[in-house]
């Protein structure tokens, strides 16, 4: 019996449901696993079930999970917690690898966050800066690998359950677990003829009509609509190979993180872009708009104030 202990940080909880999402592979996982602490799903308190205790405290297991990227001490605390009491360590979606849509946050400084939030809101009257019986924010928000070691990404915005079942299959079987270092334009199905003939535009009308089958389709690149696959890691499509967001008519947002840990998405895709005759000045906020999944690990700083 395997013990997993799992916990969210910043996050929206859509990787919880995909855990729970895995469907039938679950079943045959279940009787292999102990969950020994899972705050979606069980009633286990990290401060001992009446608050009695004085620190924090995770039972020890074979394999943790951490959901979320880290916004606050206490999400800190908490990650160096599941990392000392669990041998194998993952990272599960785009928040906790690479700190995701909250990380947008980390285009500028936690001051003016608050000032915003607090004090510059029209429909909130003017009050100061919570600082009792809530952990203080940090800085800015970390991605997991940031502050503990990791040993296994799942990236995705939610993940696919069907790489999480993958994951857990190969490490009970004592096998390591990465996906491979393939762009999502490996694994999509349309032809490319590596040129544009418009400009960019944006995705608000169907990309290819209906009843057309995306093989063979033009890619949408191609077509003008800004797609981020030549950048971004494939595996979100499971065993079927065509990426979700492709399957669905919609280009690649990017949810899966850069091919290689070292990789510069911002620079490459505009190379990429350029490369068929397509403008990247055109779009505006570029910085966030490539990078929208991959904010912290120092890809997105405080913007400078214009004069």
């Amino acid at each position: 019996m395997v013990r997993v202990a799992e916990e969210w940080f910043s996050i929206c909880g859509g990787c919880e449901v995909t855990v729970l999402d895995i469907g039938e592979p679950l079943l045959d996982l279940l009787p292999k696993l102990q969950f020994v602490h899972m705050p979606v799903l069980m009633d286990h308190k990290i401060f001992g079930q009446t608050g009695q205790g004085t620190k924090m405290e995770i039972p020890e297991a074979e394999v943790g999970i951490i959901s979320g990227g880290i916004r606050n001490e206490e999400n800190r605390e908490l990650a160096k917690e599941m990392r000392a009491k669990c041998k194998i360590l993952i990272a599960l979606g785009s928040c906790a690898c690479f700190g995701g849509i909250p990380a947008l946050a980390n285009q500028f400084k936690l001051e003016e966050l608050l000032d915003k939030v607090y004090r510059g809101s029209k429909s909130t009257p003017p009050a100061p800066t919570p600082a009792t019986d809530i952990p203080p924010l940090t800085d800015r928000v970390y991605a997991l690998d940031e502050v503990v070691k990791v040993d296994v990404y799942l990236p995705g915005c939610p993940t696919a359950p069907e790489i999480v079942a993958q994951a857990l299959v190969s490490l009970l079987e004592g096998k390591a677990f990465s996906l491979p270092e393939r762009s999502v334009c490996d694994d999509c199905p349309v032809k490319r003829e590596e040129k544009a003939d418009i400009s960019l535009k944006r995705p608000l009308e169907s990309i290819i009509p209906e009843g057309q089958a995306l093989e063979g389709s033009r890619c949408f690149m191609e077509l003008g609509y800004l797609c981020l696959g030549p950048v971004t890691r494939s595996g979100c499509g499971g065993s079927e190979k065509t990426p979700r967001c492709i399957k669905g008519r919609m280009p690649c947002r990017a949810c899966f993180g850069p091919i290689r840990k070292d990789a510069n998405p911002l620079v490459e895709i505009m190379g990429a872009l350029s490369s068929i005759g397509l403008d990247p000045k055109t779009i505006p906020d570029r910085a966030a708009t490539f990078q929208r999944y991959i904010g912290a690990q120092g890809r997105l700083r405080p913007l400078a104030k214009r004069p």
